[in-house]
């Protein structure tokens, strides 16, 4: 089984194409969906999160997402804190998600992680996908979301790898600035490389064992 990183910048339009791949039929992991249900009520990180940031959970028995988010955003301490709390839980929920599509003998499985470069997960794929758009695009995208400041875009994209390092290492490159079908078109080209094992990754290294 070849297991697939995929990541992007904000607003590249990775969740477009995280969406495309589902629609393929490609067994695919969303980080950024684990952690939610984690800080849901009855999340299995909401008691920890609560005890190391008092006053984030909400009247439902979850974490107030963007309470929590003002209390880390710009404190890099506070940041790690919270990190430490969630990422060893994703790991082990990607754990289960592997193990489960090597039991159904899935050709491809893709990691969807938007900080895979920043936390070393790239080490433990077999293939990396990095969407990319054009700045300009990227920023219109970005500034219609709601409360994004000019200030807290650069802000998130100082504490990202840059596009053109993500892009450089990379072993296949899905532009989203061309229209959807364009992507469409690029991302099954890609799918039918991996599952004829016809591609060969960018820097020759083995991945971490699982």
């Amino acid at each position: 089984m070849v297991i697939v990183g995929l990541t992007g910048s904000i607003g590249m339009g990775k969740s477009t194409a995280a969406a495309m791949l589902r629609r393929l039929g490609v067994p695919l992991f969303d980080a950024d969906a684990a952690v939610h249900r984690m800080l849901a009520p009855g999340g299995n990180a909401v008691a920890e999160v609560e005890a190391a940031f008092p006053g984030v959970r909400n009247e439902y028995g979850g974490i107030e997402r963007p309470a929590l988010g003002r209390r880390v955003f710009g404190q890099p301490a506070e940041m790690r804190r919270l990190e430490g709390i969630l990422h060893p839980r994703v790991r082990v929920a990607e754990r289960r998600f592997v193990a489960g599509c090597r039991a159904r003998h899935a050709s491809v499985a893709v990691l969807d992680i938007p900080l895979l470069f920043e936390t070393g997960r790239d080490r433990r794929c077999d293939a990396i996908v990095v969407v990319t758009a054009p700045a300009w695009l990227q920023r219109a995208r970005v500034m219609r979301r709601p409360g994004m400041s000019d200030s807290r875009f650069r802000a998130i994209l100082a504490a990202q790898t840059p596009d053109a390092e993500k892009r450089r290492r990379a072993d296949f490159v899905v532009s989203t600035g061309l229209g959807k079908a364009a992507t469409l078109r690029r991302l099954k080209a890609m799918v039918t490389l991996l599952r004829r094992g016809q591609w060969r990754r960018k820097d020759g290294r083995r991945p971490a064992p699982w």
